[in-house]
C-alpha cells in the first residue's frame, strides 16, 4: 500500500473516517467523521477561527444551506455551474468528459455524446413545487446577501470582514479520491469588503519581507518570491491580496503542512474567473495525488454585490465621501412651474422630478416626451429651460470590492492526516505514529495504570484522569493490554502524551510522562501535571 491507502485504512480502523451509508452499500462522495475524525476536524476549524475571528477581528455569521433560486441566478451558478458529462454506452457509468480518454476506464466501452451536467442539488421550499431552491454550492452567497445589515453592523467603517464555516454541496459526476472530491463538504470562507480605490493593507509592512513559493501564471516553474517584490512587479495584484496569501500560508503551516510541500499557484488566464482581478490557489503536494488545491484566495472585485443588486433591486452601494468636495459644472433642466402647475396640476411636481433625471447635455431645442402613469406626456420648449449650474460633489456611491480566502476543510483534513503519518521499526516491530501537532491532536493525553496494579494505582490513575478532564483537557484512561500495546495504540491515533501511574507514584507522587514522537520519558509531579501539559500542548 502507498501512503494514501495506509492513511485511509488507519482512518477507517481507528475511527477517523467511515464511508457514509455503509450498511446500505454506501455511495461515492460522502464520508462520516468518526469520534477521532470529528474531534480533529473541529480542532482545525477552531485554529482557523483563531486566525480569522480572533487574529483578524472578523465576525462569524451563519446562513441557511438552502438558497432561493433567485440567489443563484444572480451569482451565475444557474447558468454556468456545470461540468461536461459522458455516459458509457456499455456499462452505463457516467464520467466527467474532461477526466477520461476515448474509452470507458471501467469496461473499455465507447462513450456517447458530451453534454452539460448541472452541479447543484435542487429542492422545493414548502408544499408543491412553486418555490424552487438549491443546496448552496458555497457559503459565500449568504454573506453577500447580508451585506446591507453587515454594513450597518460595522457602522460603514472600512475595511470589514465576515466569516462563515459550514456545509456546501456539489453534485459531482463521479467523485473519487476520498476527501479530495466530495458531494457534501465543509468550507471556511472569509469575505473582506474593501474600498476599490485603496487596496493597500494596513498591516502589509509586517509581512512584506516574507518569502513564499509562488507559481505565477506566466512562469515555467515555482520559485521563491518576497511579497513586497511580488506586489511591486504586479505578480500579485495588490497588498490586500498578498497579505491574505501570507495569512493562508501561516495557517497551513500552523496545522502541520510541510513548507516544502506548499506553494501558491496563480490561475492561468483561461481559468481566471471573469470577475476576478487576481486569484491564487494554495496547493499541497500529496504522495499519490500530486499538487491539490486546498485554498483559493481571490480578489472578486465588485462582481457579487453588483450582481445581487441587479437581480434583487436592493441598494448594495456605499457612499464614499471625498477628502475634499469637488465642484463641477453641468447642464441642468429648470422646470417652468408657472406653466407646469396650471397645465398638469397635481402631477406637476412628479413631472419636474422626472425632468431632473434627464441628461440635459444631450438636449437641443426639441420638445421632451416623458412617461407618466403609462402615458406619454409631451413638454414644449417653453415649459423648461436649460441652464449651466455649478454643483458641489461631496462623494460618490460605489460597490465595494471583495477579497475572499476560501478553504476546503475536508481536503486540509486529509493533508494533515497524510502529513502526520509516520512509520518506523522499533525492536523488530512496525510502529505507526500520527504526528499531529499537539494542539490539534484529537486525544491530548492518555492516563495508563500498570497492568496488575494494586487498587491504589488504579484509584490514582482514575483520579488523575478525572481531574484532567474537569480542567478542560481531552483525556483517555486505558487499562486494557500490556503497557507497550497501549503505547502503540495511542501512538497510532496521535496522542502526544501518555501518563503512566506506577509503583514509584506511591512513593513520591510523580508519574511517568512519555513523549509520542521520541518515546522519551520523564517524571512529573502529579500536582504540576496539568500546568505542564498545558504548556507542552500550547493551548
Amino acid at each position: 500500500m502507498d501512503i494514501y491507502d495506509e492513511v485511509m485504512e488507519l482512518a477507517k480502523r481507528r475511527g477517523f473516517l467511515w464511508p457514509s451509508f455503509e450498511i446500505y452499500g454506501g455511495t461515492a462522495g460522502f464520508y462520516d467523521y468518526g469520534p477521532l475524525g470529528a474531534r480533529l476536524k473541529r480542532n482545525i476549524e477552531d485554529l482557523w477561527r483563531k486566525f480569522y475571528v480572533v487574529g483578524e477581528g472578523f465576525y462569524e455569521i451563519e446562513t441557511p444551506v438552502i438558497g432561493l433560486e433567485e440567489i443563484f441566478r444572480a451569482s451565475g451558478h444557474l447558468s454556468s455551474f456545470t461540468d461536461p458529462i459522458v455516459e458509457c454506452e456499455s456499462c452505463k457509468e457516467f464520467f466527467r468528459a474532461d477526466h477520461v480518454e476515448d474509452r470507458c476506464p471501467v469496461c473499455g466501452g465507447e462513450f456517447g455524446e458530451v453534454s452539460e451536467f448541472h452541479l447543484m442539488f435542487r429542492c422545493f421550499i414548502g408544499p408543491g413545487s412553486k418555490r424552487a431552491g438549491y443546496l448552496r454550492p458555497e457559503t459565500a452567497q449568504g454573506m453577500f446577501i447580508d451585506f446591507p445589515r453587515l454594513l450597518r453592523f460595522f457602522r460603514e467603517k472600512l475595511p470589514f470582514g465576515v466569516v462563515q464555516v459550514g456545509k456546501a454541496f456539489r453534485n459531482e459526476i463521479s467523485p473519487r479520491q476520498g476527501l479530495i472530491r466530495l458531494r457534501e463538504f465543509t468550507q471556511a470562507e472569509a469575505e473582506i469588503f474593501i474600498d476599490p480605490h485603496d487596496k493597500s493593507h494596513p498591516r502589509f509592512d509586517e509581512v512584506k519581507d516574507e518569502v513564499l513559493i509562488l507559481f505565477p501564471q506566466d512562469a515555467d516553474e515555482a520559485s521563491r518570491w518576497k511579497l513586497a517584490d511580488a506586489v511591486e512587479q504586479g505578480i500579485i495584484a495588490n497588498e490586500f491580496l498578498a497579505y491574505h496569501i501570507y495569512l493562508t500560508y501561516r495557517f497551513l503551516i500552523g496545522v502541520g503542512i510541510s513548507e516544502d510541500r506548499l506553494r501558491f499557484r496563480q490561475h492561468e488566464a483561461d481559468e481566471m474567473a471573469h470577475y476576478a482581478a487576481d486569484c491564487w490557489d494554495a496547493e499541497i503536494l500529496l504522495d499519490r495525488l500530486g499538487w491539490i488545491e486546498m485554498v483559493g484566495i481571490a480578489d472578486r472585485t465588485d462582481y457579487d454585490l453588483k450582481a445581487h443588486e441587479e437581480v434583487s433591486k436592493a441598494d448594495l452601494g456605499v457612499f464614499m465621501p471625498y477628502r475634499e468636495p469637488k465642484v463641477i459644472e453641468r447642464m441642468a433642466i429648470k422646470p417652468n412651474m408657472q406653466l407646469l402647475g396650471p397645465r398638469f396640476k397635481g402631477s406637476a411636481k412628479r413631472i419636474a422630478d422626472a425632468l431632473s433625471q434627464i441628461d440635459a447635455g444631450s438636449l437641443g431645442d426639441q420638445e421632451i416626451t416623458i412617461e407618466l402613469d403609462g402615458e406619454a406626456v409631451t413638454l414644449t420648449r417653453d415649459m423648461f429651460e436649460i441652464t449651466r449650474v455649478k454643483e458641489e460633489i461631496r462623494g460618490e456611491k460605489i460597490n465595494l470590492h471583495v477579497i475572499e480566502p476560501s478553504y476546503g476543510l475536508d481536503r486540509i483534513f486529509y493533508a494533515v492526516m497524510e502529513g502526520a503519518f509516520f512509520e518506523e521499526e522499533v525492536e523488530g516491530e512496525r510502529r505507526v505514529v500520527m504526528r499531529f501537532l499537539p494542539n490539534l491532536a484529537p486525544i491530548q493525553v492518555c492516563v495508563l495504570p500498570l497492568l496488575g496494579a494494586r487498587d491504589e494505582l488504579l484509584k490514582i490513575s482514575r483520579k488523575i484522569h478525572d481531574d484532567l478532564r474537569k480542567r478542560g483537557l481531552i483525556a483517555e484512561h486505558d487499562e486494557s493490554g500490556t503497557i507497550g500495546r497501549r503505547y502503540r495504540r495511542q501512538d497510532e491515533i496521535g496522542t502526544p502524551f501518555c501518563v503512566t501511574v506506577d509503583y514509584e507514584t506511591l512513593e513520591d507522587n510523580t508519574v511517568t510522562v512519555r513523549f509520542r514522537d521520541t518515546m522519551e520519558q520523564l517524571r512529573v509531579r502529579i500536582d504540576e501535571l496539568h500546568a505542564w501539559l498545558i504548556s507542552e500542548l500550547g493551548i
